[in-house]
This record gives structure tokens, C-alpha cells and sequence, in this order.
């Protein structure tokens, strides 16, 4: 399975009166997702690690992969690491490294304000959604404050996503996307470092890390 790159397309069918619980946008939801955004912009670099889990619809189990990313945010530059794939981006183009089919896929970057990727993961919820407060929540001892989220463009392929923030740090715990096909996706988000040392060479692509492999321009 492809890793979800935090750019991709999302994730069970919602019914039509959950849809319209979405119709205004909460003021407090809005004050908590300010406060987060103001967290990760005072970060000029930030290295976080991360857990995907991919829960299917009539499925016994579920998918997990784990991995990290390294962000410059203001350049929108990352990286990308997990044992499947490496996703390296200098802020134009993205280079995704399969390295089961032993094959590099390069792509321009999508820019757009629809887009939920590395680059903008901490701060696409300004633009395009609705998004109302629910209940506060627990994991172990952290206390959460929880946002769900509902985009605004009908041709979405995910209809919410559930945001649960920490509440003494103002960063993401875990970020739920639920796509129409019935897929669940959670990201779990830990050990976050502000302001790492992140050289250069972290988001340039070297063919030569990667001898032998198949190289596809999708551009």
C-alpha cells in the first residue's frame, strides 16, 4: 500500500444531516485552530515523527506504517521517511521513492489551498472548511481539545476530519480523515522538535542514494 502522504486523496459515507452540522462555523473551533497555527508558524523548521494507521471497511486488520517528517515551512520544503517510501519535496517538485517497485514518481508539487500536504498539514483548515467543536477528550493523561472539520467543496473525497490538539502545547495529537469510499485514516503525530538543524540536502533528491532504480517524470 502507497503511504498517504498527508497530500492525498482521503477517506465512510456520511448522511445528510451530519453533513448539515457543519452549516455554521464554531467561534471557539476557530480560536483553537488559531492557536495551533500560531504554534507551528513560529517554527522556521520542524521534525516530527508519525504513525499512519488505515482502517477498511469489513477489514480484521488494519494497516500501520511509521515514519517522519522533517518541514521547512516556509519554503514548503519536506521529507518524508518511512521503511515503503521516501517523499522528498524542494517546493516545486516532489520525488516519491517506492522502494518495493523499485521506482522513483516525479510530480510537481500541488499548491493549491484544497490541498492537504506535508507543507501545509498545520494550517490547511484556514481555507475551505467549516468546523465545529466537540467534546474534550482523553489519551492516557494528555488532555485534548477536539475540532471536527468539514470541507466545503462537495467534490472532496473526504467528508471530515476530526482534530484532537493538545492541550497544554497547542499541537496536533492525532488527525482523523474519514474518506467517502468508507476508509478511516488517523495520523498520530509524537515526538515533535522545534527548530531542528535540517540541512540543505534534506529536501534535494540525489539519484545516487538510489542506484537502480526506475525513474517515471509525471509531470
Amino acid at each position: 500500500m502507497k503511504l498517504v502522504t498527508l497530500g492525498y486523496s482521503l477517506l465512510l459515507s456520511f448522511t445528510v444531516c451530519a453533513t448539515h452540522a457543519y452549516a455554521q462555523t464554531d467561534a471557539a473551533a476557530k480560536a483553537t485552530l488559531n492557536k495551533v497555527t500560531q504554534t507551528y508558524e513560529g517554527y522556521k523548521t520542524l521534525q516530527t515523527d508519525f504513525t499512519l494507521t488505515v482502517q477498511q471497511p469489513q477489514q480484521t486488520s488494519n494497516y500501520t506504517e511509521s515514519g517522519t517528517i522533517s518541514m521547512e515551512a516556509a519554503s514548503g520544503k519536506y521529507r518524508i521517511t518511512t521503511n515503503s517510501q521516501d517523499i522528498i519535496s524542494d517546493g516545486k517538485t516532489q520525488w516519491m521513492v517506492l522502494k518495493e517497485e523499485q521506482e522513483v514518481q516525479i510530480t510537481e508539487v500541488d499548491n493549491s489551498s484544497e490541498t492537504i500536504s506535508p507543507a501545509t498539514i498545520f494550517s490547511f483548515y484556514n481555507k475551505g472548511y467549516k468546523y465545529v467543536s466537540a467534546p474534550d477528550e482523553r489519551a492516557g493523561t494528555t488532555q485534548l481539545r477536539v475540532v471536527e472539520l468539514a470541507p466545503e467543496d462537495p467534490q472532496t473525497p473526504y467528508f471530515k476530519i476530526k482534530l484532537r490538539i493538545n492541550k497544554a502545547t497547542n499541537l496536533i495529537y492525532d488527525a482523523m480523515l474519514f474518506d467517502k469510499s468508507g476508509v478511516k485514516y488517523t495520523y498520530t503525530i509524537k515526538n515533535t522538535k522545534a527548530n531542528p538543524s535540517v540541512t540543505a540536502d534534506t529536501f534535494v533528491f540525489k539519484q545516487a542514494d538510489y542506484p537502480g532504480l526506475e525513474i517515471v517524470d509525471l509531470r
